[in-house]
């Protein structure tokens, strides 16, 4: 399933996901905007992941004084994605 998010209180607008509902792993995700080192490290490291699990690691994560962050806001993309399977 692919699905785009619109960030929140982040540099990054966007984040484009590609979840296997089967498996309930990460395909592939991409950041539109937002630090592009930093984005894409996180891509690579959650890429073949269960969502589940980066859920659990990334959610509450902040940014200097932001209440979210670019990991937190894609623990809610999964969050919102998941919460129908």
């Amino acid at each position: 399933m692919k699905k785009t998010f619109q960030t929140r209180g982040t540099c990054s607008k966007a984040i484009m996901l590609d979840i296997d509902e089967q498996a309930g792993t990460i395909n592939d995700i991409q950041f539109i905007g937002g630090c592009n080192g930093n984005t894409s490290g996180i891509s690579a490291l959650v890429r073949g992941q269960r969502t589940e699990d980066v859920i659990a690691r990334l959610e509450g994560i902040t940014c200097g004084s932001k209440t979210t962050s670019c990991p937190d806001q894609l623990a809610k993309a999964l969050k919102e994605i998941t919460k129908n399977y």
